[in-house]
């Protein structure tokens, strides 16, 4: 026995045209669905961007602060070290002529003592 054969169907244009336009329909709709997909995949990729860029608007600012902060205290400081060169430099001074003072009445003392007669020991 020979196997039935389906008997072809004519296929006319206006068939064609039908087919034709549920294939564009089919493929239309996958690529809407995929690019929708993108689409989502894009907007959740934007949150990210934008939270990293608050979060980095955030360190910005606190790094302004720091250094805002930081200036103020190395300003303070800075005077605080003026002020106490100016004191070590007067006290030197005030040392250097206190030393000459004392050098001069070691010698009018010796200059005395000698006038007397009086032997100093060291």
């Amino acid at each position: 026995m020979k196997p039935k054969q389906k008997k072809k169907k004519d296929v006319t244009l206006n068939d064609l045209a039908l087919m034709m336009g549920r294939g564009f329909n089919e493929v239309h709709e996958k690529m809407d669905n995929g690019f929708q997909r993108v689409d989502e995949r894009f907007e959740q990729v934007d949150r990210r961007f934008d939270d990293v860029y608050e979060k980095l608007e955030e360190v910005h600012e606190k790094i302004d602060n720091v250094h805002t902060e930081l200036k103020h205290d190395f300003n303070t400081l800075q005077t605080a070290v003026d002020g106490y060169a100016k004191k070590s430099d007067t006290y030197f001074q005030e040392m250097v002529m206190l030393a000459h003072k004392v050098d001069r009445m070691e010698r009018w003392i010796l200059q005395l003592a000698e006038k007397i007669g009086i032997q100093l020991k060291a």
